[in-house]
């Protein structure tokens, strides 16, 4: 039987086992998808060394970026990203690829038919913006046009919750949420922007899909905006690392 996992540190309500699971028995696959909470991202080491035979494994927060020590080689992407979310082992190395991209670009092109926005914002600055990031640069939005909202702001394109009413919100059309604020059970959580600046020309992105309306979703869609949540993300990045493994 060829095992799967997925390694982050709190995976009680992971999309990914039920998936795979169902993926494997709908396909007549001989296969098991477990989840591997890891304390620490040291702690993989571990799992790496107790003789599974591991064919594959998925990251989630917080290790995307920490991973990447830990492996032999990253595919082209990843490596201009700088996170990593899907692990393939071949011929005794471990090799990192980002298919936050190809699910994030595919779900976020199928929610818009209009032109490119001049401007885009990203709330967080963890592994997933980066993957987020990277999608709207190759998409044609100026790097100097693509603003991050964070709570410690130490990069020119970073900036603050509180100065977030100061852009331009007209060409800020593509809001995208990468922290895991309104993620089950925590589902009162929200990030802290000026919904009111939303309207009917926006698109706010939520990467959390549980539940499938967050508040940040709620929130935007009362002002008039279009919303997605991460579900379709999900299920795009998954397949994507099962074609890697298989490949």
């Amino acid at each position: 039987m060829s095992l799967y996992g997925l390694i982050g540190q709190t995976l009680t309500h992971s999309f990914s086992k039920k998936y795979f699971s169902e993926k494997f028995a709908a396909e007549g696959i001989d296969g098991s998808y477990e989840l591997f909470e890891l304390p620490e991202i040291t702690d993989l080491q571990n799992l790496l060394g107790s003789g599974q035979a591991l064919r594959g494994l998925n990251v989630t927060i917080p290790y995307k970026q920490e991973v990447i020590p830990f492996l032999d080689q990253l595919s082209v992407a990843a490596r201009e990203v700088g996170a990593v979310n899907t692990i393939a082992f071949r011929d005794g190395e471990l090799i990192g690829y980002n298919t936050d991209i190809i699910g994030f670009q595919r779900s976020l092109l199928e929610n818009w038919e209009e032109e490119l926005p001049k401007a885009a914002l990203i709330l967080g600055t963890g592994g997933a913006s980066k993957a987020v990031r990277y999608v709207l640069q190759h998409l044609g939005i100026p790097e100097a046009s693509i603003w991050q909202a964070s709570r410690k702001p130490t990069e020119a394109q970073h900036i603050a919750y509180s100065s977030l009413r100061d852009l331009d919100w007209k060409e800020v059309r593509w809001v995208i949420n990468t922290t895991p604020l309104g993620t089950y059970p925590n589902t009162a959580e929200k990030p802290d922007i000026p919904y009111e600046k939303l309207s009917t020309g926006h698109l706010a992105f939520d990467l959390v899909y549980n539940p499938p309306v967050t508040g940040f979703l709620e929130s935007a869609a009362l002002c008039g905006a279009k919303t997605v949540n991460g579900y379709d993300m999900l299920v795009y990045q998954a397949e994507a690392s099962w074609e890697i493994w298989n490949s």
